[in-house]
This record gives C-alpha cells, structure tokens and sequence, in this order.
C-alpha cells in the first residue's frame, strides 16, 4: 500500500546506518582496548557522557578495566582511566598526537613571557588590586556583617581584581575616586563574564547561536588599552579587544575563583584546618618585615613559606579540579603504557585522560579520597609532600590539576600566587562565618566537567565584614 515505499526507505537508511557503523571502523581490531559503541547508531555514548562525565567514566572502567574505547557523536575515545595506565612515553607519543592550540604559537609565546618573566610585577599588582576590591567594596558599602554567597565572593574579588592587573586601571594619579571607578567597572565586568560563564558549557558544545555568542563576548571591552599587559594577552586579535578580554579572563582567571571557594567552604567546616591555617599565617607575618595591615603587597618569598596553605590548596585541587586533557592521534600507532603494556590506536582517535578519577580520587592512592584532609600533602615534620605510590610504584603525577610537562597552565604560578594572597587577606583582614554551620557541601555542576574547576551546582550563605 501507500506505506510500502517508506517502509522501505526506513530499511535502506538503518541498512545504511548499520553498514556504515561496521564498515567506517566501529568494531575492535586486535591489539586495542576493549570498545563500547552504546546502543544507538552514530550517537553511542554522547548523551551519557554530556549528562555526568564522571560517572560515565567510572562506569566504562568498572565494566571494562583500566583502559577501553567508548563510540560518541560518530567518534571514538580513548581512555586510560588509571593512573598507572597512562601513557609511558609522552615524549614519543608527541609527534603523533595533535598539540593543543588554544591560540597561536605567538601568542603563547607571549602569554609564556607574561607570566614568568613578569610574574613579580604580576603579584604585586594583584595584591594592590585585590585589597582595594576586597576592602574597598565594603568600607563603600555599610558598615558591619553583609550577607552574601561565596562563590560570588571568590569569584568576584579575584576575577575582578586579575581583570584590572592585566587590563589596566584609571590613570594615575591613583586616588580614591579613580579606584571607586575601577570598582565599578570591574564590578560591570564580572557580571558581564558571569553571564557568560554559566553559559561557557552550552559555548563549548555549540548549542548557542553565533548571535548570541557575538552579543555577550562583545560586552566586554576593556576599562582601557593603556595597560602594557593587554598587547601580551591580545591573543592575536587585536581588533577584537571584547573577544581578547574574555579569552584572557577565561584562561587566566576563570578557575581561580571556583578554586578560593572551595578552600575557604572546606576550611570553614573544617575547624582544625582553619585553626593550622591561622596559625601559619600569624607565624609567617610575624617574621614579615611590615605588620600585615602595612603591607602593600605580599613578598614571593613569604607566599613560598606556607606549606600549611600550600597543603590545603593541593587538596582542594585534588578534589575538584576535573579537567580533560585530549589529543588527536594523527597516525596509526602502537601506544605503550606506563605499566608495560603496548595498545594499538587508530588515526583519527581521540585520547582522553582525566585525572579527577585517577589519579586524584584513586584510593590505590589516597586513602579515603573523597574525603577532605588538610594535611594530606605534609610530611610528618611539616614540609611539603611529594612521594605518591601505586602497585609499588611512586607515581610522577599523584595530582594533575594543572596538566603535566609541556601541557602544563601556563599561568599556573599566577593563579596560585593570586589565591594565596586572596586567603590571606580574608583570613588576615576579614570575619567569614557560614550562616548555617550544618551547611552541606554543594554536589557539582555537572556540566562543567572538563573545563577546569568544578563549580558548586548552589552557592553557598556566608556572613562577611572588613574588620575595623
């Protein structure tokens, strides 16, 4: 009847489907991970994944061991899910894997300059900037407690205060008039960019139109191009100083704040930690030259002497730093692991490691992973803790929240110097209390999976006040 001539182009376009599925490389070749295509055509594990990457993940390796290949969105993903099991040779493995390129090799060039070569200037600067964010907000504001939510608290103090150090502030003179306008402007910014990082996942996956895009990156133009700092980060696209602001406040700014809020939330339940905390900071300052109410900015050597602090940053990390760190495999090759063992990878493959698994929540490992303990990356007399096993073996990267070798952030000395000195001036200036000391622990965002910094799915009630 009428129905025969679809019925049969229904079966032609699933014979068509099935037979590509077979014949376009979806099936498992000796000497490759075990291979899971899902159950529907083309589309395998995407939606899975999308939802809870983790979860997903944990599942793949529960069924399949420590090494498998999942289908999504008609490609295939590699993925060594334990520590022990990632690459042996990254040296060799370079040549045949695509590099990362989040812009040119000029501009990284010069972002590499930027933040080790003017790391000090850096510092200082975001020190000057912060205070002035941090306590200038509130002794504009009314006097006593504010209520507000610590998320926006981190994240607004420090991407706030990291967008004047690398854009620029009023000219000078510096007066309280042109700094009460840089708060304002920073303020705008923040709002602006927050916008659009809630929007950074939908971004990422394509699902917002160029429009919309267009409009929201275009709102944040710089205070001002006097800054010597902008021509650094300009990432090339000197014309598009809204785009260059937010790829810059992105790549350099945009963990930083997630990160203060999950110290600061683990310290505040955690009284024993906040106690050793504490009493670094008045052992460190009380050796500092300057009373720490006189200081204008926080000398290298005194942010290098907190191990206590250090300890607690390592572990905060290690709990919600959850990036992906992919490459495309460019040749057929044989990849060897670092446990002895060799796997064949195909071209076009997509190697997918991510250590929120393993190695930072392995309990081969650490003991009681999901657990915060402030101490976990101490020795015994105090210094810093380095030595990490697994099957015997002590492992050269027990936490990856920054990447590894030459895939490591390039601003990675940056943002810690700029959280530690956010702590620091909380802890040293500031009463920070919860409104509710039984307060859960937020669960995740979970579609911020592999972007960096988990974000909390809620912000979390605080009480906060400049002390007088």
């Amino acid at each position: 009847g009428a129905w025969a001539p679809a019925s049969c182009l229904c079966l032609r376009l699933l014979s068509t489907l099935l037979g590509r599925r077979r014949c376009c490389g979806f099936c498992r070749r000796p000497g490759e991970p075990p291979l899971d295509l899902g159950s529907i055509p083309w589309l395998g594990h995407a939606l899975e994944f999308g939802r809870d990457a983790a979860s997903f993940l944990a599942r793949m390796k529960e069924k399949h061991g420590d090494i498998f290949t999942v289908s999504a969105s008609g490609g295939r993903g590699v993925v060594p899910a334990a520590a022990g099991t990632w690459p042996g040779a990254w040296g060799e493995l370079r040549a045949r894997v695509s590099p990362w390129e989040p812009g040119s090799h000029a501009a990284l060039a010069r972002l590499r300059t930027l933040v080790h070569r003017d790391l000090q200037a850096l510092t200082e600067a975001m020190f000057t900037n912060l205070r002035s964010v941090l306590l200038g907000d509130a002794t504009e504001g009314a006097s006593g407690w504010r209520e507000v939510g610590l998320l926006d608290l981190c994240y607004g103090s420090l991407l706030r205060a990291g967008y004047l150090t690398l854009y620029g502030v009023e000219a000078s003179p510096h007066t309280q008039e042109s700094q009460a306008q840089d708060r304002a402007h920073s303020a705008d910014v923040y709002h602006t960019f927050r916008q659009l990082d809630l929007m950074l996942p939908k971004l990422a996956r394509g699902s917002l139109s160029v429009g919309c895009r267009s409009r929201e990156w275009g709102k944040l133009g710089p205070a001002t191009c006097s800054s010597p700092m902008l021509t650094v980060v300009l990432m090339d696209k000197p014309s598009q100083p809204a785009v260059t602001v937010g790829n810059g406040l992105l790549l350099l700014q945009g963990n930083t704040g997630p990160a203060a809020f999950w110290l600061l939330l683990f310290l505040l339940k955690n009284p024993e930690a906040l106690a050793a905390v504490r009493g670094e900071l008045e052992r460190v300052l009380w050796r500092a030259e300057q009373p720490v109410s006189q200081m204008t900015t926080l000398p290298q050597k005194v942010l290098d002497n907190m191990p206590v602090l250090d300890s607690v940053l390592d572990e905060t990390l290690r709990l919600t730093a959850a990036p992906f760190i992919t490459r495309e495999v460019v040749v057929d090759m044989a990849m060897p692991m670092a446990d002895g063992r060799e796997f064949s990878l195909r071209r076009g493959d997509r190697l997918l490691l991510f250590p929120f698994l393993s190695p930072q929540r392995d309990p081969d490992i650490y003991s009681d992973p999901e657990t915060f303990k402030y101490d976990r990356f101490l020795n015994a007399d105090g210094s810093e803790k380095r030595d990490f096993y697994k099957d015997g073996k002590r492992l050269k990267h027990p936490s990856v929240p920054w990447g590894a070798g030459h895939n490591q952030c390039l601003g990675r000395g940056y943002a810690v110097s700029s959280m530690k000195q956010f702590v620091v001036l909380v802890l040293t200036h500031c009463d920070l209390e919860l409104i509710r000391a039984d307060v859960e622990v937020p669960e995740f965002d979970l579609s911020r999976y592999g972007f960096g910094l988990m974000q909390p799915e809620l912000d979390v009630p605080v009480r906060f006040r400049v002390r007088p």
